[in-house]
């Protein structure tokens, strides 16, 4: 998906701007330069004199005699203008049309009509801006995800791991996820006690995808269906858009389902949300501190399925790390 028709219209609209202010000041700048050095206006004058009669010339089929070398001509009048503009104390690009890009002169797209790379970072950096994870990504990511909160010496009873082993397991689905991304239809549940990761792994996962132009969309469960239910109650534009980008964009990352207030709308419209992704093969991404029998017993038969089935599970295991990062003086964020 990456951008929706809106956004990438007003990227379009940022480029259309960007040439109108270019424009302008070589307007300026020709202004002022003719005013302070009035031969220059007549070398353009020359050039147009001399490019209309060179035409002329050509269309009546005149003999040699009549002809010129035009590109001399204009070569003599350029080097006569670059050497009274730098005299003057001007640039000998001053005249011409200034850009802040010179790959794409300020169009967004190369000659070979492919997307600059200036179009690609304004559409990476507004991806950012949508995921509503701008800030967070910078700390959070894969090359800070560390081992060494989980240690090999505390085993999970249940499958006889260690909090390194699922860790390291989490961690190269999460990798692996990104990496099969736009090919391979998938979606994560991420399980676990509170403060073992989860939500860090999706935001790793998030900013890889992001890098990639894919379009990321990070909220609370608790922000989900908040969203869907005012956009249900209003018609407010900015809420429509919200809404659409909840069921368009490339990855939704639900984060902590089940710390909502359940209720018979919360579960209908999470199955919305996730049946219409699933069919629409759009990724989804839960995390949730709920067990997979609290899972169940907390939301819809029918639900539990849709996640059991189409989603991998991701199991973390460990101690808080938050706690661990308070206790060792570093940032619990």
């Amino acid at each position: 998906m990456a951008l929706t028709n809106t956004q990438y219209n007003s990227m379009i609209r940022f480029y259309q701007d960007q040439q109108n202010r270019n424009r302008h000041l070589q307007e300026e700048r020709i202004r002022e330069a003719y005013e302070k050095i009035p031969r220059l206006e007549e070398i353009q004058a020359e050039v147009s004199s001399l490019s209309l009669k060179k035409a002329r010339i050509l269309l009546a089929g005149q003999g040699k005699e009549a002809d010129f070398d035009l590109s001399l001509a204009l070569c003599e009048l350029a080097e006569e203008r670059r050497a009274l503009l730098l005299a003057n104390g001007y640039p000998e690009d001053y005249l011409e049309l200034p850009c802040k890009c010179s790959s794409c002169q300020d169009t967004g797209y190369t000659k070979d009509g492919k997307k600059c790379s200036c179009f690609l970072q304004k559409e990476v950096d507004l991806l950012y801006d949508q995921s509503n994870l701008k800030e967070i990504l910078q700390e959070e990511n894969f090359d800070s995800f560390r081992l060494d909160y989980y240690p090999d010496t505390l085993i999970d009873p249940k499958t006889g791991r260690s909090a390194r082993e699922i860790a390291e397991r989490a961690r190269n689905i999460g990798r692996q996820f990104v990496d099969t991304f736009g090919s391979d239809f998938s979606n994560l549940c991420i399980y676990g006690d509170t403060g073992v990761g989860k939500t860090f792994l999706s935001h790793c996962i998030a900013k890889e995808l992001i890098e990639k132009g894919f379009s990321v969309l990070y909220l609370t469960a608790f922000e989900l269906f908040d969203s869907l239910e005012a956009r249900k109650f209003s018609t407010d534009y900015s809420l429509t858009e919200t809404h659409s980008h909840i069921f368009d964009c490339d990855l939704l990352i639900i984060d902590d389902l089940g710390s909502e207030l359940n209720n018979s709308f919360i579960t209908s419209q999470l199955f919305l949300c996730i049946n219409q992704r699933i069919l629409d093969h759009k990724a989804t991404i839960i995390s949730t501190n709920l067990s997979m029998e609290n899972l169940r017993a907390s939301y819809s038969e029918r639900i539990f399925s849709r996640i059991l089935s189409s989603y991998k599970m991701i199991f973390m295991y460990g101690k808080d790390i938050r706690i661990q990062k308070q206790l060792s003086g570093g940032p619990t964020s």
